[in-house]
């Protein structure tokens, strides 16, 4: 299979390339597309067939469950039985944007594996106009989980996509850098205080201005079935190990002295504050006080690691407010909660 890129940046050729990428999606196969967080993997929700082929590009866990997309609130009723007044309160405060919400599933409407044989399902409307003129276009429910290897780091450009996916779907619409970085948050709105399973853009105090209390949730362990995307706990790596470590210059710099010392090479991730210029390999997060451009530069920065001959990767942390928070829950998952002690 040869995967095509198509193009949404000309106007000569976009209609053609929302017309292809259409006609794809109605014909049973998968198309990948930006959203406004990481680029998906799209197929129509009501055909298994497709959504397999999901699983099958990525490499994904049957028992992880898939985030479905729309183009419009009023697509919502045909797979959603209830929607809690929280939940609604969400989407007219957040939507389109990136905030998935865990609804209560319609039985036989869409297909069993977008569920991972739950009662309940993700929905979101994404806010990127690429994103959203195909979901118009299409006028279907898209399960659409990121764009890449499961387990790698997910993808913010469409070369990312190709790098991890070429050869494996037929078409990736290219529709630039994505904005946010970071996965959309998923609120759990099942329960009489909404639960948020996993963090992003959309943050608890976000949230909590327009609904009230929310809880948080844990990582699920290695042997739980998940139930949101994004819940297991080793996600997001590099091919080298990710170790989390205290954000000061020196711990950093007697870290890489250590890890030195042992012959071995250090690529650090980190905002410029904390750049040590020992690090074999330094990937900038940008500056400290803009905890946004760090997520937005942390998946380029953890892809960028494998394009080095780097040993170990040291990410030093980061508050867990706000963003942070998000950041820092990614950082967890792509380190499988290693810390890096000196020996």
């Amino acid at each position: 299979m040869n995967t095509k890129i198509l193009s949404v940046g000309n106007l000569s050729t976009e209609e053609i390339s929302y017309t292809e990428a259409v006609q794809l999606l109605h014909s049973g196969e998968v198309v990948a597309f930006p959203t406004e967080t990481v680029y998906g993997l799209g197929a129509i929700a009501t055909n298994e067939k497709a959504v397999a082929k999901i699983f099958e590009a990525k490499g994904r866990p049957q028992d992880n469950p898939l985030i479905v997309h729309i183009g419009s609130k009023d697509e919502i009723s045909d797979f959603i039985s209830h929607i809690p007044e929280k939940a609604q309160l969400c989407m007219d405060a957040f939507w389109p944007g990136p905030l998935t919400l865990i609804l209560p599933l319609k039985e036989t409407v869409l297909a069993s594996n977008v569920s991972a044989g739950l009662d309940t399902v993700g929905v979101r409307m994404p806010n990127h106009p690429v994103a959203l003129k195909l979901l118009r276009e299409l006028k279907l429910p898209v399960a659409a989980p990121s764009a890449n290897r499961s387990g790698k780091p997910s993808p913010t450009k469409a070369r990312h996509v190709h790098k991890d996916l070429n050869g494996r779907i037929p078409a990736i619409i290219d529709g630039g850098a994505t904005g946010m970085g970071l996965e959309s948050t998923v609120l759990d709105c099942t329960s009489e205080i909404p639960t948020i399973l996993r963090p992003g853009g959309v943050t608890k105090e976000m949230l909590e201005q327009v609904i009230g209390k929310v809880n948080e949730t844990k990582l699920v362990d290695k042997s739980e079935a998940p139930r949101a995307p994004g819940m297991k706990y080793a996600h997001y790596a590099p091919n080298a190990p990710v170790y989390l470590i205290e954000a000061s210059v020196q711990s950093i710099q007697e870290a890489i002295a250590s890890i030195h010392k042992e012959d071995k090479k250090v690529a650090l991730i980190a905002t410029d504050q904390l750049k040590v210029v020992d690090a074999n390999y330094y990937f900038s997060l940008g500056n400290n006080e803009q905890v946004k451009e760090a997520a937005h530069l942390l998946y380029e920065a953890l892809r960028s690691c494998d394009d080095t001959d780097a040993d170990i990767v040291l990410a030093p942390v980061f508050e867990k407010d706000g963003v942070g928070a998000a950041i820092m829950n990614r950082l967890e998952k792509a380190a499988d909660g290693k810390w890096f002690f000196e020996k």
